[in-house]
């Protein structure tokens, strides 16, 4: 403004004493009143331009995971830096193992109730659905089996067989018992893990924040699983980046152009270990407790939710390509990308 002022003060002055350019100065007021107009309406859009355009992007580390968040428009720094607080706040409810946690609590009150806040109610209610949608191939209740397998940390440790056949019975999420804003396990031994679905819900919490705080263009992305707020600032969608499985250098498989849609992706090369020549991967198979085998390395859903996306992506890849197929196309308003593991990249077919 400084610059674009300065230099309407000195054209001021100009017009002002150059009398050869105008026989009067009504005629010279009144085109230099046309000129100022031009000039501030240039102005506010050079003004403005920087503030809309120019992204703001941080990280944090939560959910075990790093979250990138970049984001357009006015206060971007202090909508960034609430978002790190909407993550660090599910992460005290959502969280297996801090002590204190809505899921830690349910998970240790020895099939008591335990009353749980709103949002630990909602996000339990959708992975029941998801759960009962799936047939049970996808289950909230798979923490004992998960936390057997520890891929978080297990640098190359199989479970003994037996002891995955005991975590695996204890999985099935009609144990789960809602009376009100309280929940409890009704069997022993089974827990909650909601790993599966938490980082989705908790990017439409941020989406949700984000837009009622005026804030439109932008992407959250909460380890992978990336949201888009509208579209770029000029228009045009964004380009997001499916990564091609086991690529050091994050090479793009296959690259999306979308706008304010989820983008997750589950693989195999996502949390792994290798044993004896076997690779094994944490997107386990609940009919043997194993790691999953059909040949697929990984299935991208895009959809409007990022909740929905996080538990579809799953279900689709324990569904196969096939069968995985069928299943997406027969819902609405969702699309799915699957690699094989030679390389192989199909799509349902409202994607190219």
């Amino acid at each position: 403004h400084l610059d674009v002022l300065f230099f309407n003060g000195f054209f001021l002055r100009k017009f002002y004493t150059s009398p050869r350019l105008f026989k009067t100065m009504k005629q010279a007021k009144k085109i230099f009143s046309l000129f100022l107009a031009a000039v501030c309406t240039f102005s506010l859009c050079a003004c403005t331009a920087p503030w809309e355009e120019t992204p703001v992007s941080k990280n944090g580390f939560y959910l075990d995971t790093i979250i990138t968040i970049t984001l357009y428009g006015r206060n971007k720094e202090d909508a960034i830096d609430h978002c790190f607080d909407i993550a660090k706040k599910y992460e005290s409810l959502f969280s297996t193992t801090v002590e204190g946690s809505d899921i830690w609590n349910i998970n240790h009150a020895d099939q008591q109730f335990v009353s749980v806040s709103d949002d630990t109610l909602e996000l339990i209610n959708d992975g029941i659905f998801y759960s009962s949608l799936s047939g049970g191939a996808f289950d909230i209740t798979v923490g004992a089996l998960s936390s057997l397998w520890d891929f978080d940390h297990n640098e190359g440790t199989v479970p003994a067989a037996d002891a995955i056949e005991q975590a695996r019975e204890t999985v099935g999420w009609q144990a789960i018992e809602i009376n009100g804003k309280q929940v409890r396990l009704n069997r022993e031994g089974t827990q909650i893990d909601l790993g599966g679905i938490a980082k989705g819900f908790i990017a439409d919490k941020m989406k949700e924040y984000l837009l009622s705080a005026g804030i439109t263009s932008g992407i959250i992305n909460l380890g992978g699983n990336v949201l888009t707020l509208g579209t770029l600032p000029d228009g045009s969608n964004y380009s997001v980046g499916i990564q091609k499985p086991f690529s050091d250098s994050g090479t793009a498989a296959k690259t999306l152009s979308v706008n304010d849609k989820s983008v997750v992706t589950s693989g195999t090369y996502q949390r792994y270990f290798e044993k004896d020549g076997v690779l094994y991967h944490h997107i386990l198979d609940l009919s043997t407790g194993y790691p999953c085998s059909n040949s697929l390395s990984s299935v991208t859903i895009v959809s409007d939710s990022s909740t929905e996306g996080d538990a579809l992506s799953t279900i689709t890849f324990l569904l196969g390509e096939e069968q995985g197929k069928a299943f997406i196309e027969s819902l609405d308003g969702i699309e799915a990308v699957f690699i094989t593991e030679d390389g192989t990249i199909s799509t349902t077919s409202g994607l190219k």
